[in-house]
């Protein structure tokens, strides 16, 4: 309890929500109101589940008929999910960094997989902020933010460098990576006390490829047969004609190499998508098991979720294989958050609303009762899964890709909730895109060179040069 000072108001801890007290004589006044700041109840135990490659489609919750995710789909009936929810960089080096600190690659600065964050940088990171707030914290599977891991600033630490392995070389090993990472989800619960809140963020590696192996999808030999039957639709959007939109020197792009190796015939096409499909329901088992794991301990102090993916991925659209490029598949990301808390008419919806990546660490920190940092650019995401309207809210972002220009040519562009600009800079003036999303999901359709639309393609081209400097 906590009163005011130079007031007779208290702040009362409550199941469900603060409420304000006063009293008056031999009446008991009681609002509902939403705390802020330390006067919020008790910090929850937070997990941060974090997929790589995995496309928002990809799952049941969002609609997909044939992909089987029943343990992620709880999540998604249980807490709010968003349908809007993008990364302001597609590649897992920078997302995962923006996931981590709340910021753009621009203001960050880490555009590859060599750049560590910097001491004062990494302070300001969620986990590193749930540390130093009484957190236990713990990291398990793909890091993917430069060359020196951070093991000694957490309590319990199994990431790894670089891409990792599904499986282990020693052969007298061949548990399948996803699996190892369940493991050792359910060794650092068993470590924890229930009188200290802990953050345990969990980076799978799946779905994402074994880039360069003769079988590049592997999955749990569990899985072998699933999805051996279904004959798996080709995207609208995989037809030649598509490709041949592209300018040449995305054509030309390691997007397009690595869609040779793994698209380019129809039965390559399947076996692709079939292990692709075949990784994520892995995936979805490992949460099922931490799921349980958690509910088993009984802990009174709730635990907040929160899944999501470093990016999406391509499966032959626009003949292209992987992400990196501002189309929708590779932008767009599942996510979803449950609080335990919530009352039950508030379970189970959908937000229309943009969320980004940079919005987990701000959200994160929120919900555990810590500053958001001013150099945060994230906003928290917790009063829209509490069914508040915030307004204003954001109607576009910024979208920016500078990783190995020599073989993905850069780009940058602004998604606003209608309208998707991309403008390519690979050349020395730039390449526009321009579409219409409510009337074209799958942008189909180019619309920066009819004159109808030019004074759109103008307030865009400003947009994006004024958040590019803003965002610095």
């Amino acid at each position: 309890m906590k009163r005011l000072l130079g007031s007779s108001w208290w702040y009362v801890s409550q199941p469900d929500l603060w409420r304000l007290v006063a009293w008056t004589g031999f009446f008991l006044i009681v609002s509902p109101m939403t705390a802020t700041g330390a006067d919020r109840l008790p910090p929850p135990n937070i997990v941060v589940i974090v997929a790589d490659d995995l496309r928002a489609d990809a799952l049941g919750c969002m609609g997909h008929p044939i992909v089987q995710t029943p343990h992620i789909d709880r999540l998604a009936q249980e807490g709010v999910l968003f349908r809007n929810a993008f990364v302001t960089t597609s590649i897992c080096a920078v997302s995962r960094a923006s996931i981590l600190c709340g910021q753009y690659a621009r203001r960050h600065g880490i555009h590859d997989f060599a750049t560590d964050f910097t001491a004062e940088a990494l302070a300001q990171t969620y986990p590193l902020l749930l540390k130093k707030a009484g957190y236990r914290i713990g990291f398990i599977g793909k890091y993917g933010v430069g060359r020196n891991l951070p093991a000694k600033e957490f309590d319990y630490w199994r990431g790894f460098p670089g891409q990792g392995f599904y499986f282990a070389k020693d052969k007298a090993n061949q548990q399948h990576l996803t699996a190892r990472m369940g493991d050792q989800a359910l060794e650092f619960l068993n470590s924890c006390q229930p009188d200290q809140p802990f953050c345990l963020s969990i980076s799978f590696k799946a779905p994402h490829a074994q880039d360069g192996a003769e079988r590049e999808f592997p999955p749990d030999p569990r899985d072998e047969k699933l999805y051996s039957e279904v004959t798996i639709p080709r995207p609208v959007t995989a037809d030649e004609r598509f490709f041949r939109l592209l300018p040449p020197f995305v054509q030309k792009s390691e997007g397009r190499r690595r869609w040779e190796r793994r698209f380019a015939t129809e039965e390559m096409f399947q076996r692709t998508v079939r292990d692709y499909y075949r990784l994520i329901t892995g995936m979805d088992r490992e949460i099922g098991r931490i799921r349980q794991a958690v509910a088993q301990k009984g802990w009174s102090r709730p635990t907040l979720w929160i899944f999501t993916s470093d990016n999406g991925f391509f499966l032959g659209e626009r003949g292209m294989a992987d992400k990196w490029f501002m189309y929708e598949e590779s932008i767009r990301v599942p996510l979803i958050v449950v609080d335990p808390r919530l009352p039950r008419q508030l379970r189970g919806r959908s937000v229309e609303v943009l969320a980004l990546n940079i919005d987990i660490a701000p959200t994160i920190l929120d919900w555990a009762g810590i500053p958001i940092p001013s150099t945060m650019q994230g906003r928290s995401l917790r009063p829209w899964v509490e069914g508040q309207t915030v307004s204003p809210w954001r109607r576009d972002f910024f979208y920016e890709h500078h990783t190995f220009p020599k073989i993905i040519p850069p780009s940058e562009g602004v998604r606003t909730d209608r309208w998707s600009y991309i403008r390519w800079l690979a050349q020395d003036s730039a390449v526009e895109e321009l579409y219409e999303i409510l009337t074209d999901p799958k942008q189909q359709q180019n619309l920066a060179g009819k004159q109808e639309y030019q004074a759109t393609l103008e307030q865009l081209r400003q947009r994006w040069a004024q958040l590019r400097k803003e965002l610095e």
